[in-house]
């Protein structure tokens, strides 16, 4: 009896982890959206090729 009530308590615990996991996910969704879109604009503007085409290397190598 000691066994499965263990088991039936880490199986609980283990529910109630996940459940507390997906609520906190919910809940700070607008916040890790934003912060995701903003390195995403910080990531694309540093491998943009018309950015570094603004650049006048020639200039740069006298």
């Amino acid at each position: 009896m000691n066994k499965t009530a263990s088991l039936v308590m880490k199986i609980v615990g283990a529910s109630l982890a996940v459940a507390a996991m997906v609520c906190l996910i919910i809940g700070c969704w607008t916040e890790l959206a934003n912060g995701f879109g903003c390195a995403k604009k910080r990531i694309s503007s540093k491998l943009s090729p018309a950015e570094a085409a603004d650049y006048a290397d020639d200039e740069l190598y006298e």
